[in-house]
């Protein structure tokens, strides 16, 4: 997950409750400036604009609301989830995510300053993101802006899931093996391997977002005594939700 910093914008701030600043139907509201901010900057480098995700923009307002309420910045307050785990609890399904936080005094400053920063201008210009999800907190005139991007996953076919997790394992040393069948066919179930090629290790795993690799498959990797892999995705299905992918990943010695 992307990092933001936190911008030098001192503003004193008395002991009152945030309230959310909502811009859907009002075309002047600070959320619907960073939309169109966004993708106009988006527009000058010749990229396509973002589409604007209500899921996204759900997960984007509870996290601008805990902002405002602990008047700090954080990509993750103790006892939130973070911020794939925000995103797919609000229902979005994704194969990339990325945010921008920040605090100002409107929206036009706080754009302004995400552009000049790299980090935060790497997120608004990403070609692989195509959705965002904006909202805005005020506290006592500050504004606190959140801006949740991702790559919606809901196109994704099996073969699209499959090479984005390929290709975390090859980043790590692994070499693909041609047992995609095996490995699909593991994955449709609970637990355990189906197929002819026995592997060394096995994982089922869950996941909202297909470019983390969850702990345990990256210890075993981390050992050495692997050398070869196989994935397979098959369909979630209601058990594990809406926003979330289900892979196998067999590991060979």
């Amino acid at each position: 997950m992307r990092m933001s910093l936190r911008f030098a914008i001192v503003i004193a701030i008395v002991s009152l409750l945030p309230r959310p600043v909502f811009a859907q139907g009002n075309n002047h509201g600070p959320e619907q400036t960073l939309f169109r901010s966004a993708n106009r900057e988006r527009t000058a480098q010749g990229l396509p604009p973002l589409k604007w995700n209500n899921a996204l923009a759900a997960a984007a307002r509870q996290h601008a609301l805990r902002l405002a309420q602990q008047d700090t910045l954080s990509h993750q307050f103790p006892g939130e989830p973070d911020l794939a785990g925000r995103v797919a609890q609000a229902g979005a399904r994704f194969s990339t995510i990325a945010e921008n936080i920040a605090e100002g005094p409107d929206a036009e400053s706080i754009h302004e300053q995400w552009m000049k920063s790299p980090p935060h201008r790497r997120n608004l210009l990403d070609p692989q993101v195509d959705s965002v999800g904006i909202s805005v907190a005020e506290r006592n005139g500050a504004l606190f802006a959140v801006e949740d991007f991702s790559l919606a996953g809901g196109a994704l076919s099996l073969q699209d899931q499959e090479k984005v997790v390929a290709a975390q394992l090859q980043s790590r040393g692994l070499r693909l093996l041609n047992y995609t069948d095996d490995a699909r066919r593991t994955c449709a179930l609970d637990n355990g391997f189906a197929g002819n090629h026995r592997p060394s290790f096995v994982l089922h795993y869950a996941t909202a977002d297909l470019q983390e690799l969850p702990d345990m498959l990256d210890q075993r990797i981390q050992t050495g005594r692997y050398h070869g892999a196989a994935i397979g995705a098959c369909p979630s299905g209601s058990k594990f939700g809406s926003s979330m992918y289900r892979v196998a990943v067999l590991l060979y010695e």
